[in-house]
């Protein structure tokens, strides 16, 4: 079984992008399952219950989230209600929405999992106790893991913590794709930071000028969306039916 993750969506020409290349690289690549962060998905970030459709009707299966999910109040309705859409489980059960879902395709069932890093981010719940947590709730043998995290240390342990427990953790938040791809001693596919969907030219998504003067001069600064030169960045693991185990991950990118 393929299955494409994409890297955070960034704004309406991020989901445009998507939109536009997704059908092909389905086809091309035999993808069974697409999995897109789309916590910057929506226009001054966040998402919307508009680009959540947007993002679905473009042929995601499930959208991941992370530490911008609960920006926008307009989506919290989505989160409770809505099996395709997850946000990090390590936040409060207060909070709207749920942390993992599993996705039927009749003969096979596949669990996605929403975790959120804490170096350097926001004081939630600890990663390692929360994943153990979920786990003993799912018997599906394909578990798929968005680790939406900072510091790519953090991502490493996470992983091999994760090793053989479940077919892939791949990270979002950073925006840069890496370079790491790898299969686990144990059989379980890994990369640090998948990248984004969005201008190759930018900081993140947002025009380089606007970080520079920010950082450069300490004053408030509104961030632009650079709009042209669109990049998807994404990987494709291939995973194991029968064992749930990841046999080959690798990158890709469209622009």
């Amino acid at each position: 079984m393929k299955i494409l993750a994409i890297g955070d969506v960034v704004s309406q020409s991020g989901c445009d992008f998507l939109r536009d290349n997704l059908h092909s690289i389905k086809s091309k690549h035999n993808i069974k399952m697409v999995i897109a962060n789309g916590e910057n998905a929506s226009i001054g970030n966040g998402i919307l219950p508009s680009s959540m459709k947007h993002l679905l009707d473009s042929g995601v299966d499930i959208i991941t989230t992370g530490n911008h999910v609960f920006k926008r109040r307009e989506i919290y309705n989505s989160l409770d209600t809505q099996q395709n859409i997850i946000r990090p489980a390590n936040y409060p059960d207060s909070c709207p929405g749920k942390g993992f879902s599993i996705i039927d395709f009749g003969n096979i069932k596949v669990a996605v999992i929403n975790i959120l890093g804490t170096a350097f981010m926001e004081n939630v719940n600890c990663p390692f106790y929360t994943i153990d947590n979920i786990l003993k709730k799912i018997d599906t043998k394909i578990i798929v893991i968005d680790f939406h995290a900072e510091a790519t240390g953090e991502k490493a342990a996470f992983g091999h913590y994760l090793d053989g427990k479940v077919s892939c953790v791949f990270g979002t938040h950073t925006h840069v794709q890496t370079a790491d791809e790898k299969i686990l001693p144990k059989g379980t596919a890994y990369i640090s930071d998948i990248g984004m969907v969005g201008s190759k030219y930018s900081a993140l998504g947002i025009n380089p000028q606007n970080i520079i003067k920010k950082m450069k001069f300490h004053l408030p600064v509104r961030f632009e969306i650079l709009e042209s030169d669109i990049e998807l960045n994404s990987i494709i693991i291939d995973i194991d039916e029968n064992t749930g185990k990841a046999i080959d991950i690798k990158r890709l990118n469209i622009s």
